[in-house]
């Protein structure tokens, strides 16, 4: 018998879990044939078959459920060697990125920096959009780790729960020289439609001042501010970007007597296969975002 590899191991498992060559492909980022290839290494190399084959999928056979409680032993021990073992600055990987655009325009460039001093020879892809977005994205596999209006409640998410981010009324300097300013009247700056936020927002607004309420909606913040600062609407928008713009005395605060509720982010990523890469990026952003609201 020839020795077996940690990566047949690991394919094996993700067979066995998904019952199927395709989805353990999409989880472990291979092609099918790359999967299939490796089984039939492995089922030569222990001279026996580990699955039976079937329309309804792939089935363990009684030596390879036999196997699958040694392949977990070797997993879990190849985890604690990564994490506790491994030189990170020697990790050379990509890591797929996805985040809202209210990470972005804070507290992203910090947590980039803060990944490539940790590991060194990380290659990162970026993509900003909306939280829906990113989270279809990240069960479709087409990204590793979530940084969005989370968490996601399914069960093959693990969800790191992040700081709050408060918001509040901004207006442009001198809005309420004249009185209070109305929300019944005056435009208001908002997330996209297909979000939580102008979904909360929107339902407030209705329930104080009826359906004739103006919102602008837009699935970009950089517009949101733009508008207020333009005296063409007021907007909830957070604290952590309005902050800057209010010391330049281009915003100012209002209050109609009522604010929506904080935002709510999680650094989510796919429970399995695990990765300490991941994990210890998902650690890193919630130690980032303390540091930076």
């Amino acid at each position: 018998m020839s020795k077996l590899k940690l990566e047949h191991l690991r394919t094996f498992l993700a067979v066995a879990k998904f019952r199927s060559v395709s989805r353990a492909a999409e989880a472990l980022h291979l092609t099918q044939p790359a999967v299939t290839s490796r089984i039939k290494a492995l089922e030569d190399s222990l001279g026996t078959a580990l699955f039976d084959r079937t329309t309804a999928g792939m089935h363990l056979t009684k030596r390879g459920d036999m196997l699958s409680q040694y392949a977990e032993q070797f997993q879990h021990l190849a985890e604690l060697v990564e994490e506790h073992v491994v030189d990170s600055s020697g990790v050379d990987r990509l890591m797929r990125l996805g985040v809202s655009e209210t990470i972005a325009q804070s507290w992203l460039p910090d947590f980039v920096g803060a990944l490539h001093s940790t590991f060194p020879q990380l290659k990162i892809e970026i993509s900003v959009d909306i939280s829906i977005n990113l989270r279809e994205q990240l069960l479709g596999r087409e990204i590793d780790l979530a940084i969005l209006l989370g968490p996601i409640s399914d069960y093959t998410i693990d969800n790191v729960i992040l700081p709050e981010v408060p918001l509040a009324w901004y207006c442009v300097p001198g809005a309420d020289a004249d009185g209070p300013v109305d929300l019944a009247t005056i435009p208001i700056a908002t997330y996209a439609r297909n979000t939580r936020p102008y979904r909360e927002l929107r339902a407030e607004l209705f329930a104080r001042f009826g359906p004739e309420v103006s919102m602008f909606p837009s699935s970009s913040l950089s517009s949101c501010f733009r508008m207020v600062e333009a005296g063409l609407a007021v907007g909830a928008l957070p604290i952590s970007l309005g902050a800057a713009l209010e010391r330049d005395g281009k915003l100012a605060r209002f209050d109609p007597g009522w604010t929506p509720k904080p935002l709510s982010f999680s650094a989510s990523y796919l429970g399995e296969p695990r990765s300490h890469l991941i994990e210890t990026a998902a650690r890193l952003a919630e130690k980032i975002a303390r540091h930076g609201l």
